[in-house]
């Protein structure tokens, strides 16, 4: 690819991804997901579940912090979904493919708003959790790692959406599928109870699953609990996630957008 091709490429993805935010922010529902659901979720989980939960030297509202965090950052990914599954239906594909763009433009874009809305979604937890006795120990150089570990995991959930997106036949199927596949991956996890309390079965799922390896990374570096293995495991499994969708993104968005 030659440099004029490269800023091209970049300045067609860069439109597709403005065309993804300005949808956001036209839409009602979309900005109040991105606003309340973060509220929501730190909210019921740290006064509902709160005071039935040990979590031994450190408070409910430290524990909870990562996990709602991570959560977020995974339901917010779904809007890849969505939106791929509404571009497909409407055939705006079809009419973007007649022009002299990019070919993956459209693909990237959606990803680059999914990370762009989660930036957004992230500062909410941040200043919510504040508001519910969230206290972290972290220095300046772990809150920049937390940074680098939700983008690079908000990246891979994004591009396993985007395959969902491309594999469902309907808006109605979008808007579900990411939910079943997300919703046990998030509970099933250690982000609202030790995974010590669980049964030995679901014990051995929830420690070795990815979201969980995200989580104790970022609780570690944010309030000091054990790190273990965690840390490279969490690096480990975001970026094989990311090498393995990203390719298979695009074959099937190619694959899609030829019928």
């Amino acid at each position: 690819m030659t440099g004029n091709s490269f800023l091209w490429a970049i300045n067609d993805t860069w439109l597709m991804a403005k065309r993804s935010i300005m949808h956001i922010i036209r839409s009602l529902d979309q900005v109040m997901s991105l606003l309340l659901f973060p509220i929501m979720f730190m909210l019921l989980n740290r006064y509902v579940l709160g005071g039935a939960i040990d979590t031994g030297a450190v408070s409910y509202a430290n524990y909870l912090f990562a996990g709602i965090l991570v959560q977020v950052l995974a339901f917010g990914a779904n809007y890849t979904t969505i939106n791929l599954a509404v571009d497909l239906k409407e055939g705006i594909v079809d009419r973007f493919r007649s022009l002299p763009m990019a070919s993956g433009a459209l693909l990237v874009g959606h990803v680059t708003a999914d990370l762009i809305r989660n930036i957004i979604s992230v500062v909410i937890i941040i200043l919510v959790g504040f508001a519910v006795g969230f206290r972290p120990t972290a220095t300046f150089g772990e809150w920049l790692l937390v940074a680098g570990l939700a983008l690079l995991f908000s990246l891979a959930i994004s591009w396993v959406s985007a395959i969902l997106g491309l594999m469902v036949k309907s808006l109605e199927a979008a808007q579900w599928i990411g939910f079943i596949f997300i919703f046990p991956l998030t509970f099933v996890s250690s982000a609202f109870v030790p995974t010590n309390t669980m049964p030995s079965w679901l014990r051995t799922f929830a420690e070795n699953q990815p979201l969980t390896h995200v989580i104790d990374t970022m609780r570690a570096l944010l309030v000091g609990t054990p790190l273990d293995n965690s840390g490279w495991l969490a690096i480990v499994w975001s970026l094989a996630l990311i090498i393995i969708a990203m390719p298979l993104s695009f074959w099937l968005f190619r694959r899609r957008a030829s019928r």
